[in-house]
C-alpha cells in the first residue's frame, strides 16, 4: 500500500486515482498520521431483470403447492426437527 501526504494527493491526484481505479489502495497521510484511504470501488453487481426467466422455468400449479402434504411426510418433517 503506497502511502502519500496530503499536498502531494493534491498535486496528483488524477494519477492517484487511476491507481486505485487500477485496484492499489493508496493511504493519504496529514501530519504523518493516516488520514484517508482511495481504494477500488467493488465492481457493481449486474441490474436485476423482471422476467428474464419467464419461459425458462416451470413450476408446479398453485393448488399442488398449497395442498396439505399427506400424514406420512408431516411426520417425516417432525421427526427430523431438532428437540
Amino acid at each position: 500500500m503506497r502511502t502519500v501526504n496530503v499536498h502531494e494527493a493534491k498535486i496528483q491526484f488524477s494519477r492517484l486515482i487511476d491507481a486505485a481505479h487500477a485496484g492499489e489502495t493508496i493511504l493519504v497521510a496529514k501530519d504523518g498520521k493516516p488520514w484517508a484511504r482511495l481504494v477500488p470501488l467493488e465492481p457493481d453487481q449486474p441490474r436485476r431483470q423482471p422476467g428474464v426467466l419467464r419461459g425458462r422455468l416451470e413450476l408446479p400449479a398453485t393448488d399442488v403447492l398449497l395442498a396439505p402434504l399427506p400424514p406420512e411426510e408431516l411426520d417425516a418433517l417432525d421427526a427430523a426437527l431438532p428437540r
